[in-house]
């Protein structure tokens, strides 16, 4: 499995895929680079660059959690084009990593060709973040991934109506690990502590001159229609401020569209035709 190695000594895993326009993808907070699987067969035309940030996946535990931070991890990706030759490159960042995106385009926005969000925007609902905080960095309480599947199923079918169970158990396998003693996370426990840690000083703080920055930048949003994290308020202001911006709603989805969804891959394909 190919690795880089960070300037702070962390051995950072990423997927390198197909031949064509280079796309790096992004996953979520607690997430890897096995979310984006459900878009892989929508992509056989292009370079799929998928990094597991720091602490999850298959990359090293960060000793310091409190380096689990959207400005250390937007560090490990120019560290990551730099390891990879890449001057630019187009984006899809899923939530946490949409913020990434949006960090990257305020501080280096020359390495960015085009961005897309994946449910996320500069303001991140309390209700999302309640959700986010009741299952981050707790073990799971199913056994083995069938049992996950069926918890997973029954808690989001009301934000994900009529997904499969067959579906739900591909998205565990993503999340856990099946040991001889039950489930594992996918992640480090400690970026629970992490997250407390900044929401306690203030964070998430005014990320919209971070959005700005992507003014100039081919932008799309896809947001899930019964998200609680990206409110359909702030994907109006986005779009009043970058008037430029493509997105489009998922029905059925909550956070976060599987990306295989009709409405993704055409925001998806309107940015990469812009770059």
């Amino acid at each position: 499995m190919p690795y880089f190695t960070t300037s702070d000594g962390l051995h950072i895993h990423y997927t390198d895929t197909g031949n064509g326009k280079p796309l790096l993808c992004l996953a979520g907070l607690t997430r890897n680079n096995r979310d984006f699987s459900f878009f892989s067969p929508h992509a056989t035309d292009l370079r799929v660059i998928a990094m597991d940030c720091r602490g999850r996946g298959s990359s090293d535990f960060d000793p310091d959690y409190r380096n689990y931070a959207v400005p250390r991890e937007t560090q490990d990706v120019i560290e990551l084009l730099d390891h990879l030759g890449l001057e630019h490159v187009n984006i899809l960042g899923t939530s946490r990593g949409g913020l990434i995106a949006m960090t990257l385009a305020a501080i280096r926005p020359e390495r960015l060709n085009g961005v897309i969000l994946n449910d996320v925007g500069p303001v991140i609902e309390p209700s999302g973040i309640e959700r986010i905080m009741d299952y981050v960095g707790k073990a799971p309480v199913s056994k083995t991934l069938d049992q996950a599947a069926l918890s997973l199923k029954q808690a989001m079918e009301p934000q994900f109506a009529g997904v499969p169970v067959n579906v739900w158990r591909q998205q565990a396998a993503f999340q856990y690990k099946e040991t001889a003693t039950g489930l594992q996370l996918r992640y480090d426990p400690a970026l629970r502590t992490a997250l407390q840690e900044q929401i306690e000083v203030g964070l998430p703080p005014d990320l919209w001159p971070l959005f700005d920055g992507l003014k100039n930048i081919p932008t799309g949003v896809i947001r899930g229609a019964n998200s609680d994290l990206l409110s359909p308020r702030t994907l109006a202001e986005m779009h009043r401020r970058h008037p430029g911006l493509v997105s489009a709603e998922v029905p059925d989805r909550g956070h976060v569209p599987f990306l295989d969804e009709p409405q993704s891959i055409t925001v998806i394909r309107k940015i990469l035709d812009l770059t």
